[in-house]
């Protein structure tokens, strides 16, 4: 099992121990990713998040100290969902090449951001530092992984430098900036060009 070394970047707060707090802190979630998604960043104050929760705004600091980690906790749960799609289709016997499994990882990336922009909000932009660290981090474990699926399935020689695969990811998330700066579905011809350049890189190390 590969270590989540980006579970344990997010500044920590107090855990809520009644159901009643529990609920709130969804509800509060919730609303932020509502407001990320539909009108962006800015919006999404903890002053709008707790009137879009129907919380005041004086309790919300019982359960955040701030907003940066309302983004981190968001943020975090978004990961925690992507990381089980992307291990969906890591695991997909359907998916046996290289080619296939670039392209599964791909286009779950593209279907997870399509389908909450208010992770986009959060993921690039460089809003602070801890959602950077949080992105960096989850990206690198990702490689990770493929790098092992890779080398097991002897699509990779076993020697292939880790790097590898971090650097395709680097790469993957850069231009996928630019696609989702481009449309807020994310423009599928940059897509289709990040995937080209980045399964071209990893087949050099193929052979």
């Amino acid at each position: 099992m590969l270590e989540k070394k980006w579970t344990s970047l997010a500044p920590e707060r107090p855990a809520p121990v009644q159901r009643r707090g529990v609920e709130r802190v969804q509800a509060l979630l919730d609303a932020a990713e509502a407001l990320l998604g539909e009108q962006g960043y800015e919006a999404a104050t903890l002053k709008a998040v707790s009137e879009r929760a129907g919380i005041p705004v004086g309790s919300v600091y019982h359960y955040f100290s701030d907003r940066q980690q309302v983004d981190a906790e968001l943020l975090q749960r978004h990961l925690h969902e992507l990381e089980a799609s992307l291990s969906t289709a890591l695991e997909d016997p359907a998916s046996r090449g290289l080619h296939d499994l670039t392209d599964a990882v791909i286009d779950r990336y593209r279907d997870y951001f399509r389908q909450h922009p208010s992770c986009v909000e959060l993921w690039f932009a460089d809003r602070h530092t801890v959602l950077s660290e949080l992105v960096r981090a989850f990206d690198e474990s990702q490689a990770e992984r493929l790098w092992h699926v890779l080398v097991e399935r002897e699509l990779l020689p076993a020697d292939t430098p880790r790097f590898v695969l971090r650097f395709a990811f680097e790469a993957g998330n850069r231009l996928f900036d630019v696609a989702f700066r481009h449309s807020p579905t994310g423009d599928e011809t940059t897509i289709d060009e990040a995937r080209r350049l980045i399964t071209a890189y990893i087949e050099t190390y193929a052979s």
